[in-house]
This record gives structure tokens, C-alpha cells and sequence, in this order.
């Protein structure tokens, strides 16, 4: 499980696309020393697994369905991407429960300073894929390139999202353009409680349920 709170930005180093996978290793630095084979990563809000690693690189491997499903296809050397460690049972929750499994790709319209100079907050704006409208509310989180952020305001198809300084230079979203895709993930609570509200879900949904099954 992780938090959407981001530990360090990473570089790419290639993204070599093999017969239906591609192999994608990342520049991490202190990051990558960290981590043992098999350990999960989360890469700009997907989980993959650290497969190969070395002093301040790690590679993974990417299935045919995450590069279909994710934006992770379109990196190349030099991609900043977002880099996450899954958190600690017992660590505080800092963000909310990001599982890394991408929802959809959704689309950056715009990302705007509200006021000059470096310290100003910035204004993002991105459209949701269809179906997924139904999990994001105001004020409700949503992971946006692995990022942990509280939707201000739902506009249509579209939401938008105040951007604190600290996580304008602190994560890739500054590296982005309009247009461009970014990984979305909506709040795994909203879909348990639709799926309560539906009845397909046998076991009640408690907070002891969530802590017992790692959320």
C-alpha cells in the first residue's frame, strides 16, 4: 500500500519495449538502494516490481496491460517520473490509501500559477476518463501521477485541484504539458461503497475489515 505522498523524483534511463512487455529502469538515487528484489515501487502511481537493481538504479518490467493502460508507455530517457516505497504497517497515513493500480489516463489541461513569483500555488486542471466521474467529489482525494491531492472542484468531464509550491517542485507535474496524459487512481473507498450500496460485497465494510485486509 502506499500513501500518494511522493519520496523522490526519478530519471529514466531507457524503456525498451520487448515482445508485448518492456523493460523500464530508473536513475533513483538513494531510493534505489533501498530496495531488495521483488520489492513493489510505485513509478509515477503504478506499482511494478523492482527486478534488478543497482547503487542508484532499479529496472522493472512492465506487462502488455500496464503499458496499455498506463502512461508509463510514452517515457523515454530523460522522463522525470514519481517515485513512492510502499508504507510501513504502523506508519502514519500521510496521504490516503493509494493502491497503485491505475483507474484510467486522464488528461492535463492545464496547470496555472494562481499568482507570480516561486512560492505561488498553481491551479491544475484534468479531464477524467468516462466511468470514473462517479468516484471523484469535491473535496474527495484522487491520486494523480501517484500524487495524493484533494479535488477542489468537479467541472463536467473535468476537476480541478490546488497545487501547493512544495509539491510543484517536489513531483514531475511541473515537467508535464496540456495534453499530455497522467495516471489517475480514485479513492479505493468510493468503490467499496458503491459496491456496498449495489450489494455485491458479502462482508460488511468496517474500519477493523479495512486494517485486517492492508488498507
Amino acid at each position: 500500500m502506499f500513501t500518494g505522498i511522493v519520496e523522490t523524483m526519478g530519471e529514466v534511463i531507457s524503456f525498451v519495449r520487448g515482445a508485448g512487455a518492456a523493460r523500464l529502469v530508473v536513475k533513483a538515487g538513494g531510493l534505489a538502494e533501498r530496495l531488495r528484489l521483488g520489492d513493489s515501487v510505485a513509478v509515477s502511481g503504478v506499482c511494478l516490481t523492482a527486478l534488478e537493481m543497482g547503487p542508484d538504479w532499479f529496472a522493472a518490467d512492465l506487462a502488455a496491460e500496464t503499458i496499455a493502460r498506463t502512461t508509463l508507455s510514452r517515457l523515454g530517457p530523460g522522463s522525470v517520473v514519481n517515485l513512492e516505497l510502499p508504507t510501513p504497517a504502523g506508519a502514519p497515513l500521510g496521504g490516503h490509501v493509494v493502491q497503485g493500480h491505475v483507474d484510467g489516463v486522464g488528461t492535463l489541461l492545464a496547470l496555472d500559477p494562481v499568482s507570480a513569483g516561486a512560492d505561488a500555488d498553481w491551479v491544475l486542471r484534468v479531464r477524467i476518463p468516462e466511468g470514473m466521474a462517479r468516484y471523484v467529489v469535491e473535496k474527495g482525494s484522487i491520486a494523480v501521477e501517484g500524487i495524493s491531492l484533494t479535488v477542489a472542484g468537479v467541472e463536467g468531464d473535468a476537476i480541478w485541484i490546488a497545487i501547493l509550491p512544495h509539491t510543484y517542485t517536489a513531483t514531475n507535474l511541473r515537467t508535464l504539458r496540456p495534453e499530455m496524459g497522467v495516471n489517475l487512481e480514485v479513492d479505493v473507498l468510493a468503490k467499496y461503497a458503491e459496491s456496498r450500496a449495489r450489494g455485491d460485497g458479502k462482508k460488511e465494510l468496517t474500519v477493523e475489515y479495512l486494517l485486517t485486509n492492508g488498507y
